[in-house]
């Protein structure tokens, strides 16, 4: 095992925060996984006019405050997206807010967009513009904010010309109300605000695992309207499996990690077959081998991005994944990833 993957198990003894702060810490002194390789050119890839050298990003929650995505990006990920950030600094929800369920390889959180704030997370941004590497920013509302559009309004254009892209998150289980902007008038008024803020860069939605199945026409119809980049496809879920086995099951938050991926590529198919190939899709949601990788490659997404597997099998996951599935497309005869993008609808 590899020095940084055996520092990651060392830290799953510590609290599950302590050990994250510790994570960022070590990342930011430059101890984290140095990739050295190349990906193979059948990984290479396109989305909302982004190239990638490979499909394997990392998910927004990690990197909050857009402190380490240069050690991030040198470990292997394709691209990272930092964030959620918020206008305004937010302490979150009081501790203890994350809970690992070693039994089921998840992770249940109810942290509450904790973070730095804007002017921190815009700092960092603009001392990083001009290096090389696709780093995106995830967008959240403050939590007492009563016009939560205009929290998603004023990030988008303060922080517009310091990443390659922005995800609007209305999906996070943990802000109250906010869930209630993914559908409905609420989400018409909100794309409509955002696309008037916009700018050049490419801005996904990303969305809740939990929606119902009448809800994805009206989504795909009011992303198409305001001219939205793409989706993020999920979140953590509010449910939970008959399966898990851990004794933390039942704490409130959202649940991420491997009882999530079912559910997770099964939305991602019911998108991908009412938009059709052309709407660019990130799934999330469960990913933790090459394989899984591959089925939601196949159920439709277009780029993927992991967080809780890192947890469980440590920082070189990313480039397992990624060599794992350029074998895997070659096995079954792809060109290119775009080939197998909704291959198993």
């Amino acid at each position: 095992m590899k020095p940084a993957d055996l520092a990651a198990r060392a830290l799953t003894l510590l609290p599950a925060e302590t050990a994250h702060r510790a994570a960022i810490r070590g990342l930011k002194a430059g101890f984290g996984p140095k990739d050295t390789g190349l990906a193979d050119p059948v990984l290479a890839t396109s989305i909302a006019g982004i190239e990638l050298a490979h499909p394997v990003g990392l998910a927004a929650g990690f990197d909050k405050n857009a402190e380490a995505p240069d050690a991030l990006l040198a470990a292997g990920f394709a691209f990272v997206e930092v964030g959620a950030v918020t206008p305004r600094p937010q302490a979150g929800n009081p501790k203890p807010r994350v809970f690992r369920l070693r039994e089921d390889r998840a992770v249940i959180n109810r942290m509450g967009f904790n973070n730095e704030g804007l002017e921190a997370v815009k700092a960092r941004l603009q001392a990083r513009k001009g290096r090389p590497g696709v780093v995106g920013v995830n967008l959240g509302a403050n939590k007492e904010s009563q016009d939560k559009a205009a929290d998603y309004v004023l990030l988008l254009k303060e922080l517009s010309g310091l990443a390659d892209f922005f995800t609007v998150n209305v999906s996070s289980p943990n802000t109250p109300g906010l869930r209630s902007l993914q559908t409905g008038p609420a989400l018409d008024a909100l794309l409509a605000r955002v696309a008037e803020a916009r700018w050049a860069e490419p801005v996904f939605l990303k969305l809740a695992p939990d929606l119902e199945p009448g809800d994805v026409e009206p989504i795909l119809k009011a992303v198409q309207t305001y001219k939205l980049s793409g989706l993020v496809v999920s979140n953590t879920t509010l449910a939970r499996p008959d399966t898990l086995g851990s004794a933390r099951k039942d704490e409130a938050g959202g649940l991420s990690g491997a009882p999530l991926f079912a559910r997770s590529t099964e939305l991602l198919a019911r998108f991908r077959r009412a938009a059709g190939p052309g709407l660019p899709i990130i799934g999330v949601g469960g990913i933790s081998s090459a394989e899984t990788a591959y089925a939601k490659i196949r159920a439709g997404a277009n780029a993927l991005q992991l967080y809780t597997a890192l947890i469980y099998e440590g920082p070189g996951l990313a480039v397992k994944i990624r060599d794992g599935l350029a074998q895997l497309l070659k096995r079954d005869g792809f060109e290119r990833l775009s080939d197998a993008v909704g291959a198993d609808l």
